[in-house]
């Protein structure tokens, strides 16, 4: 009995090497120049071929995420008294409106980066003075120069501002009488109790922003995916789809459930919806955000099983020409989705490559 000669051509004199896709280990094709040494022309060709196809190439993954408000903030109180008004969970606060009330008295949020940090009065000077007077021209009260100084103009607007609060008019804006948010606020959730005892940083209530954003975890290996500013596509409950892009990306350290398990570390990134109305009616829902890495328009494309390593370096493939068959060295662009893209010396649209096994 004739025994056939193994198969595998070189490229360039060196050995070829079929790429094992998915598996542990990969096997070494034989050398020599040409055509399959085959008895026969069935005997030659691979056991399984396909297509070069021309097409739009797409780095995508679609994963889990949580449709909700965003971090959390926790408000600790700075007067002293008793809680005698509470803002319900859910509710929004605006400019200028109040958030909770101690002894009767009014604690009004304002907007501003900068965190109130110490009472304010005639004399002062800096940037929470400054803060603090936008709010005053903006809420309509008039009279001062916005600047970091507090003048008696500036006093004397406090009053007019005091007064229509209907606490006293002292012209001072003590700590804690006025909280500092980027924006307006989502109530998350209420700790202090309706008559309960108010102190200097005992928790009040945890609030977030308003605009719905979206939360997404992902492994540190598919770090690619999320960057500021790359568009995604959200999948919401009702089948609607939503248009939506990175706003940040952060790490995450989780500790492990397994007690002498070690922690991992994720990826988290948060995602603002392109149209605010989006997701309307849904105050938290489980969404799917696909993030698009990469987009490699109109080029050539094979299953990624079509690849063959080659001894010297890089990649080929198998052309099937009728009843024979010669390797050819290619140029490899995006992998996605089980294809990739190739460019090479015979490489052209509805051209035959061998998938080797």
């Amino acid at each position: 009995m004739s025994r056939r000669r193994g198969r595998g051509p070189k490229i360039a004199g060196g050995a070829v090497t079929v790429l094992a896709v998915g598996a542990a280990a990969a096997a070494t094709i034989g050398f020599g120049f040409g055509d399959r040494d085959a008895g026969s022309p069935a005997a030659a060709l691979p056991p399984a071929t396909a297509t070069v196809n021309r097409q739009t190439l797409d780095d995508t993954q679609t994963v889990d995420g949580t449709l909700g408000y965003g971090d959390t903030t926790t408000l600790t109180g700075r007067l002293g008294g008793t809680v005698t008004a509470l803002p319900y969970a859910g509710s929004v606060i605006a400019r200028g409106k109040p958030i909770y009330s101690v002894d009767d008295e009014p604690v009004v949020l304002m907007l501003g980066a900068l965190p109130a940090y110490r009472a304010l009065g005639d004399g002062d000077e800096g940037a929470d003075v400054k803060q603090l007077e936008q709010n005053l021209r903006a809420l309509g009260y008039t009279g001062f120069t916005v600047d970091d100084e507090y003048t008696s103009a500036t006093a004397e607007a406090v009053r007019d501002w005091q007064e229509d609060l209907g606490v006293d008019e002292t012209g001072r804006v003590d700590l804690g009488r006025v909280v500092f948010a980027p924006g307006a606020i989502r109530v998350d959730s209420v700790t202090a109790k309706l008559a309960g005892a108010a102190g200097p940083g005992q928790e009040v209530l945890a609030y977030t922003g308003t605009s719905r954003v979206i939360t997404v975890q992902l492994d540190v290996a598919d770090q690619r995916l999320a960057k500021t500013g790359t568009a995604v596509t959200v999948a919401l409950p009702d089948g609607k789809r939503a248009d939506g892009k990175v706003t940040r990306v952060y790490t995450v350290i989780e500790a492990s459930d397994d007690p002498n398990g070690d922690p991992e570390t994720r990826i988290e990134a948060q995602v603002a919806l392109s149209d605010p109305k989006a997701g309307a009616g849904l105050d938290v829902a489980a969404v799917q955000v696909t993030f698009t890495a990469a987009q490699h328009a109109d080029v050539l494309t094979v299953p990624v099983a079509a690849l063959v390593a080659l001894a010297e370096g890089g990649y080929g493939v198998e052309l099937v020409e009728g009843s024979t068959t010669r390797y050819t060295r290619v140029e490899t662009g995006l992998f996605a989705n089980g294809r990739v893209e190739i460019t090479g010396d015979g490489i052209a649209e509805g051209v035959t490559v061998g998938i080797p096994k």
